[in-house]
């Protein structure tokens, strides 16, 4: 593992023949010189070691798996000890952690093994526990079970070597548990008990045939086992080579980590194929730790036997796995038309649920034309519709000040018209002129005291129209600028009911378009997507001498991509700031530089450690997603944590 957390991991299927033990040498150290790097290259030529760490053949892959009753044959066995001990040497220049599958004796008995190798050492052998031996699989003719064998050796060439299904591997810093084939497809899998024994890693040494749908049930089960053991997770399976008397082995090599594929290889080859990919072990870890359940009960103990390699040192080059830049909003087409769906109707459904549980049948919500509120607004409507009250019970507000544009003034009268609530228009631009008349403010200064007067105001506005209508203030901020601090205290800060508090700006364009691609009514779409086309502000200083908007949000705080970027890799993962600028620079290569994310990422600590009073009090609000800014449900920090070790961190970079 290198010092951002990475483990590079290759899953390979090779072209083998059955039986021929010396050609299937050949190609698994083949895959080992194409991805293993070798010390004595990188040393002498200063090469950056960003080969694999692990290397991970299918099962029996020395022999092959079809060998059928040759198994029992003793020529065959023999020789596999001898190649086994040839494969080991051949290895003695490299560094990964080399899993290859070969048929081994051991007192009396033939087991179907995983043979642990690095360096030139065979380091331990791991046998298969569950052996199938239905319709096309008949492994009991032939080999035992090694469930329950635990503290025991075997005996390969002059030497002993730990064997058993208790035993871990650590290899730069991560540990590395194995499985065989049938193993993952068993109701209690040896990879959860590896797993919670602390296995960072599982491999899995496999012969899976071609079946109609067995593919697609294949990648549903790796993706449940590294999901629910919060791991990462390399399938190798035979392939190219293997008998197709009764069956097709097509090489599945597949990498998956906490519940996703990282990578697979294309089927129905007739050539060698491999995977690799970057695991990100310390996201893993994270995790673990913060999901406390994970280690419930008692756990499993394990022999760990070390490799002798350390960790990798500093990462050079691009990782091997897909940084998203923009982690809270999903890919295009269905994908993302179902997290919208999902997203919008948690929201409707619990502002359903607490004006069920409240009895209110009328909301105020203040309207700016901005990508907010009119969320809000449209998810109000649907939980009206939800409930089956009428929309007019939705007091919608607009409350144009000194910086309000005629783009966004007339495009929320067009939503609040064509939704059918009812809308009302309350300038507060003399309300406000009294306040600073009150207070002793110049109006010709415009400063903090300036701008949140007026949002302070807006708020009054509504919570009092809510009073008088016997109703609730509906907040509309959005989980960015709660982490930004980007809202005045005890102003657009406050409502009784934040329907977008988990909802992050990213997101909530995506969710606004979404829901206006869905609109029949053409004046509505129209307006709706003028507004996702809108740049984003709180329109508290007077516009431009064209009567455009002057004050852009991102101008000040910052692109809101990165801050949702910096945001989730913090809160999901607990990232260090050197660790979240690296991960930046590969995700928005060739959009941001290293100076400008360095300098919002400094923004970002400063504001979000400064900014923590205003989270300390938040009203109510539904979380829809896995990172959350709430004082009750997840997020607890005190309003006074200092900032200064993740600014220091920062000023390194």
């Amino acid at each position: 593992m290198n010092d951002m957390g990475f483990f590079r991991v290759t899953a390979a299927s090779p072209l083998v023949r059955i039986a021929d033990l010396g050609y299937n040498l050949h190609q698994c150290t083949d895959v080992l010189k194409r991805e293993g790097t070798c010390r004595d290259l990188a040393e002498e030529c200063e090469l950056p070691r960003t080969q694999s760490d692990l290397i991970v053949y299918p099962e029996l892959s020395l022999t092959a798996y079809t060998c059928g009753d040759l198994f029992h044959n003793e020529q065959l066995l023999d020789s596999t000890e001898d190649y086994l001990l040839r494969f080991a040497d051949e290895t003695k220049e490299y560094d990964p952690l080399i899993f290859i599958g070969a048929p081994l004796r051991r007192r009396g008995q033939l087991y179907n093994c995983a043979v642990a190798v690095c360096r030139g050492r065979i380091l331990a052998v791991i046998p298969k526990t569950f052996l199938p031996n239905y319709n096309e699989f008949y492994e009991k003719r032939w080999f035992a079970s090694g469930a329950g064998i635990k503290d025991e050796s075997i005996t390969i060439g002059d030497g002993e070597v730990p064997f058993g299904t208790d035993i871990l591997l650590r290899h730069k810093g991560v540990l590395v548990g194995a499985e065989i084939c049938e193993d993952v497809w068993v109701p209690m899998p040896p990879a959860e008990r590896l797993a919670r024994g602390g296995a960072d890693v599982v491999v899995n040494l496999s012969a899976t045939d071609e079946l109609i749908g067995k593919h697609d049930y294949l990648l549903d089960l790796l993706r449940g086992v590294s999901a629910r053991c919060r791991c990462g997770y390399v399938y190798a399976s035979a392939g190219p080579g293997e008998s197709s008397t009764d069956a097709l082995y097509a090489g599945n090599a597949i990498i998956a980590e906490d519940g996703r594929i990282l990578r697979q290889s294309p089927r129905f080859t007739l050539e060698t194929q491999t995977v690799t990919a970057d695991l990100d072990i310390s996201h893993l870890r994270h995790d673990r730790m913060h999901f406390e359940t994970f280690y419930e009960g008692e756990r499993p103990r394990f022999r760990i036997i070390n490799t002798g390699a350390q960790d990798t040192g500093t990462f050079r080059g691009k990782p091997l796995c897909f940084i998203d830049p923009h982690p809270f909003v999903p890919g295009e087409g269905p994908r993302r038309d179902e997290r919208c769906r999902e997203v919008t109707s948690i929201q409707t459904g619990a502002l359903a649920q607490r004006l069920r549980a409240t009895g209110c049948r009328n909301l105020a919500v203040g309207i700016s034309g901005g990508l907010d509120s009119t969320l809000a607004l449209l998810i109000a409507c649907r939980a009206f519709d939800l409930l089956g009250l009428p929309r007019t019970g939705i007091h919608a507000i607009s409350m144009p000040g000194f910086g309000t544009t005629k783009r966004t003034h007339s495009n929320a009268a067009t939503i609040m018209r064509r939704l059918g609530v009812s809308h009302h228009e309350i300038p507060i631009g003399d309300a406000v002129m009294q306040h600073f008349h009150d207070i002793g403010h110049d109006p010709s200064v415009h400063d903090v005291t300036y701008e949140n007067s007026q949002a302070r105001e807006r708020t009054q506005i509504l919570m009092d129209f809510a009073n008088r209508a016997g109703g609730m203030v509906l907040g509309t901020g959005d989980l960015s600028e709660l982490a930004l601090g980007w809202c005045t205290y005890n102003a657009d800060h406050m409502s009784m009911y934040g329907v977008n508090c988990s909802v992050p700006k990213t997101l909530v364009r995506h969710l606004v378009a979404w829901m206006a691609n869905a609109e029949e009514d053409e004046e509505l779409r129209r307006a709706l997507f003028d507004i996702v086309d809108t740049p984003v502000s709180p329109e508290l200083l007077p516009a431009d001498d064209k009567g455009d908007i002057a004050q852009k949000t991102e101008d000040l705080v910052g692109p809101y991509e990165l801050h949702d970027f910096f945001l989730y890799e913090m809160l999901r993962y607990g990232s260090s700031p050197k660790k979240i600028y690296r991960l930046a620079l590969h995700a928005f290569a060739g959009g941001y530089p290293g100076d400008v994310i360095k300098h919002w990422l400094k923004t970002f600590i400063r504001r979000f450690f400064n900014q923590q009073f205003k989270r300390s009090c938040l009203p109510d609000g539904p979380k829809t997603g896995s990172v959350s800014l709430s004082p009750r449900a997840d997020w607890r920090m005190p309003s006074d944590a200092t900032s200064r070790l993740w600014l220091e961190e920062a000023d390194k970079l």
